[in-house]
């Protein structure tokens, strides 16, 4: 994503654009890369593609002030090593324990999907970097990443394929590194979602308790691709309760609830690679 607040020449009011640099889907832009991952700023997707997208779309990333990676799975944060040996290094930042090593589970056997860098790479390449450790913490005026949300909703429980390696053994990765970035525009807040492996309602509403403020738009990974008919239902139900004005689900997802959202929630509506948002 492309997020790029600016102040009008004719007003006061800032104006901000949200630009998704890849995703897994193509836009109207056939000429921009998709791939399964997300990128907004926030989060690189897994390769150089957003590189090349950006470029494409006019956009100049070295303008970054810094680079918020919302996990440390591949999909996410594959892009950093790109963005570096493009000469543009930015601050990372990024949620406690988002170096920790990330596995899936398949029957005996496990794959590595995690980061592709750790922190001596990162050193050596002189790019600092810091962990979130509290709940909520400001980024740049008026931008704020969350974390150690609340687990409230029963349909939302860990996927149990994901494990991390901890000292020589397998345990269920909770996501507790998992990052999402709130936005405080005058519309109301924005909340910037990556994969959402805690739960996006349960995210959603610890962005709700903690900012005791309308939420104008939700954007991203909602990890539904999994979801069960009841989860998809409680979903629905929970959008159709005004808990945002509009809605841009993608990557994780899934097919499926996207095309049941978008066909069912009013100002909901599809984000896929190239996809621009305005708030002005």
């Amino acid at each position: 994503m492309d997020f790029k607040p600016s102040h009008s020449e004719q007003n006061d009011t800032m104006e901000t654009r949200i630009v998704t640099l890849v995703e897994n889907s193509p836009g109207s832009h056939k000429g921009l890369r998709s791939e399964h991952g997300l990128s907004f700023y926030f989060d690189t997707g897994q390769s150089a593609a957003f590189l090349e997208n950006a470029g494409k779309l006019n956009i100049d990333l070295a303008t970054l002030d810094s680079v918020c990676i919302s996990h440390g799975h591949y999909d996410h944060s594959g892009g950093v090593r790109h963005l570096i040996t493009a000469g543009i290094r930015s601050p990372l930042v990024v949620g406690k324990g988002f170096f920790e090593e990330k596995y899936t589970a398949k029957d005996t056997t496990y794959e590595y999907v995690g980061n592709d860098f750790d922190e001596r790479f990162l050193r050596n390449a002189s790019i600092s970097f810091r962990e979130i450790d509290q709940s909520v913490e400001e980024i740049i005026p008026g931008v704020y990443a969350v974390t150690q949300f609340q687990r409230i909703h029963p349909d939302e429980t860990p996927v149990t394929r994901f494990k991390l390696l901890r000292k020589g053994s397998f345990e269920q990765d909770l996501f507790e590194d998992e990052i999402l970035l709130v936005l405080d525009t005058h519309k109301g807040l924005v909340v910037l979602l990556g994969c959402s492996h805690p739960g996006w309602k349960n995210m959603i509403d610890t962005v709700r308790e903690r900012f005791q403020k309308p939420i104008y738009m939700v954007l991203g990974g909602t990890h539904m691709v999994d979801a069960s008919e009841k989860s998809i239902d409680e979903s629905l139900d929970y959008l159709k309760t005004g808990v945002t004005t509009r809605v841009g689900f993608s990557h994780c997802t899934g097919e499926k609830t996207e095309a049941v959202i978008f066909h069912q929630i009013k100002g909901a509506f599809p984000n896929h690679t190239g996809t621009m948002v305005w708030i002005d």
